[in-house]
């Protein structure tokens, strides 16, 4: 059988509930949901971090962060470490990287594992720049931006798509493309900006109670003066994010269509997926945080389309983003050169309901004495990594695990959380230390403990001499007089 073509499309920050395949009836993802029909749609995948970097590095080896130290922003895979995208290119793929997003990859891992990577289009102009005056700085919002030819980074990744799609090498190949969307600032041009009904957007979710949320939550509305932000001020945000997700379904149809031009898209598997997801005003919070554990922030919207795929599937076990590397490694015919913890998704393609995992686990944060390595960062993330660094209690280590019914959190300076998913969704009122609730609490306390204890490291699968050739001199006798 011949090997497939993967296209890899990796949102940054993406809700899987601002999608309308993932049930939300005010998205306009006509493409995205295209996809999914021709699929299958994971509902209840999660990633293993909140936070960018550490997640990409997850997804792309197998690999817990805590497993070998991928935990922050700055700590990214080396060249002698095992990734998706080098494993395939050693079995004979051709790679390309379309675009420069991704804060993956250490210096030299890149050139090992892809075969291209950049613009062929080049971007004239950068995310961000001036912010409106007041709190819209506080929410990462910038609003409307002209429509006058500028090329952003998304945009001329997917003219370099699908540049590279014109003239494709013999297969098999793999496409990826990290993207920057929707990712703050808020920001879209028309017709995107406009495109949601501000009215129609719902309301976000209410901040619980007070006794029971993590310090970091308090904290951050304080610090960014969130309390003064007005429904219609999160309404705004919300409807430009559902704008930049609507002109990231637009991207990618278009590379969709030109897969479907080369004549390789019936052996071609689409994977669709982010790194993490957005707070974007639930609980009175923006954005994300190294130790948020809340379903809006990691629960991932993945889906899966392409040959020998189900049409339409729908699959509500429970998932870790480290499943994409095993699963794709299965539907190229190639094996992990490493140990890795992900558990291939393949049996779920063809028969959604085929168990998979009875928990899905997040991590994230630091403890107190790695407080001179968390991130130190600029406007307008300053106020979030100062209070990192005046309150590092608040970024603490921190453990969720999932099953179907419970979402149970472990942090190591502040009380646990227990959440009874289908009576409380979001995730809003913690039960922990109920006596009613203590077998839960203890069950999912201890699916954390041997969680911990069997995926704490790897040992290589390369081995070393144990009195290997030293060439160094002997010791040369002390002389007496």
């Amino acid at each position: 059988m011949t090997r497939p073509n993967f296209v890899v499309f990796m949102p940054d920050q993406l809700r899987a509930d601002a999608l309308g395949a993932f049930g939300n009836p005010q998205a306009s993802t006509p493409h995205l949901d295209a996809l999914a029909a021709r699929g299958t749609r994971f509902s209840q995948a999660y990633v293993q971090h909140p936070v960018c970097s550490p997640s990409r590095a997850s997804i792309l080896t197998g690999w817990y962060p805590h497993t070998a130290g991928h935990r922050t922003l700055t700590h990214l895979l080396k060249p002698d470490e095992p990734n998706l995208l080098r494993i395939l290119k050693e079995a004979g793929y051709q790679v390309v990287w379309a675009g420069m997003r991704g804060d993956t990859f250490a210096p030299g891992a890149t050139e090992q594992s892809v075969d291209a990577y950049g613009f062929s289009t080049l971007p004239t102009v950068a995310y961000g720049g001036d912010y409106p005056d007041g709190v819209w700085s506080r929410l990462f919002y910038r609003g409307p931006v002209p429509d006058d030819g500028r090329t952003d980074p998304d945009e001329a990744a997917v003219r370099t798509a699908e540049d590279w799609l014109a003239n494709p090498p013999a297969e098999p190949w793999v496409l990826f493309l990290p993207m920057v969307a929707p990712h703050c600032p808020f920001q879209a041009e028309e017709p995107w900006y406009s495109l949601h009904d501000r009215d129609a957007v719902p309301a976000p979710v209410a901040p619980g109670a007070p006794g029971g949320e993590p310090g970091f939550m308090a904290a951050i509305r304080e610090r960014y003066e969130l309390g003064e932000v007005t429904e219609e001020q999160w309404r705004e945000v919300a409807a430009t994010y559902y704008g930049m997700v609507s002109r990231l379904d637009d991207q990618l149809g278009r590379v969709m269509s030109a897969v479907e031009r080369t004549g390789a898209a019936d052996n071609t598997v689409t994977l669709f997926f982010a790194d993490h997801g957005e707070y974007l005003g639930d609980f009175g919070l923006i954005e994300k945080w190294p130790s948020a554990m809340h379903d809006c922030v990691t629960r991932d919207p993945l889906v899966i389309a392409g040959p020998g795929i189900g049409q339409g599937g729908h699959c509500e076990e429970m998932v870790e983003m480290i499943d994409v590397l095993p699963t794709v490694l299965e539907l190229a015919g190639v094996e992990a050169p490493h140990r890795h913890f992900g558990r291939s998704l393949v049996p779920q393609l063809t028969d959604p309901a085929t168990p998979h995992r009875a928990f899905a686990f997040t991590e994230g944060g630091f403890t107190v004495e790695e407080e001179g390595q968390m991130e130190r960062a600029a406007f307008p993330y300053d106020r979030k990594s100062g209070l990192q660094h005046d309150a590092p209690d608040l970024v603490g280590k921190a453990f969720a695990v999932r099953d179907r019914d419970w979402t149970y959190v472990w942090r190591l300076y502040e009380q646990p959380e227990l959440y009874a998913r289908g009576e409380d969704p979001h995730e809003r009122t913690s039960l922990a230390g109920t006596p009613e609730h203590a077998p839960v609490q203890q069950r999912m306390q201890d699916a954390l403990l041997r969680w911990l204890a069997t995926t704490s490291d790897v040992i290589p699968f390369k081995t070393d001499p144990r009195l290997p050739q030293v060439d160094l001199p002997a010791p040369t006798p002390a002389r007496t007089a």
